[in-house]
């Protein structure tokens, strides 16, 4: 089995901010791509930001010079730091990763479960 399970979540003033953390336990032989999606009620779920083992990032527009990802590879956690939030920020977020399984022997995307993020005066 393998398990992604996000934290860090929660209420938050505009302009301030929150911390993500995703680790990935279970039958894990490596780990590739890590990153973030989110989605708000009623809107498509967009990619916020990816990181690759490498340490390649992208982020989408809309968080760019606020969000920054970070990863540590011999934790196997991702990690998003949130800056200046403003209420368009309100979403569920969710943890996902690229990783060869141990027993399986190939390689799959991995969800977690969610973690929500509310910006709000």
């Amino acid at each position: 089995q393998v398990h992604l399970v996000e934290s860090g979540g929660g209420l938050v003033q505009p302009g301030g901010s929150l911390r993500l953390s995703c680790p990935a336990s279970g039958n894990i032989f490596r780990v590739y791509t890590m990153g973030w999606y989110r989605q708000a009620p009623g809107k498509q779920r967009e990619l916020v930001a990816a990181i690759t083992v490498g340490g390649n990032t992208n982020y989408a527009d809309s968080v760019k010079g606020r969000f920054a990802i970070s990863r540590d590879n011999a934790k196997n956690t991702v990690y998003l730091q949130m800056n200046s939030l403003r209420p368009e920020d309100t979403a569920v977020y969710y943890c996902y990763a690229q990783i060869t399984h141990s027993l399986l022997g190939r390689t799959i995307e991995y969800w977690g479960q969610g973690t929500q993020v509310t910006v709000s005066s």
